[in-house]
């Protein structure tokens, strides 16, 4: 969302489909992390670019660090599809 608001262009942000894999149970503080912005900011202006529908595929890993350190509790891999809105 952050990178839609700095653009200053009005675009309509869906997840088109969403895969999970759970690892273990996240029994504590979950942090989850991406890093995908680039490609997300690329995405984006793609999207105001085109006028189209655009879509990507992100990495979502989620982390217990106080109980499992750097090890994934779970991996998600989301669509994201904008479309610039006139």
């Amino acid at each position: 969302m952050r990178r839609i608001e700095a653009s200053g262009r009005r675009v309509s942000l869906i997840f088109k489909d969403v895969h999970a894999r759970f690892f273990q149970r996240a029994e504590g503080d979950v942090l989850f992390s991406c890093e995908d912005g680039a490609a997300v900011e690329a995405l984006v202006l793609r999207a105001i670019a085109s006028g189209e529908p655009e879509e990507l595929p992100v990495r979502i890993v989620a982390r217990v660090p106080e109980k499992l350190g750097e090890e994934p509790a779970a991996e998600f891999q989301l669509t994201l599809s904008l479309k610039r809105r006139d």
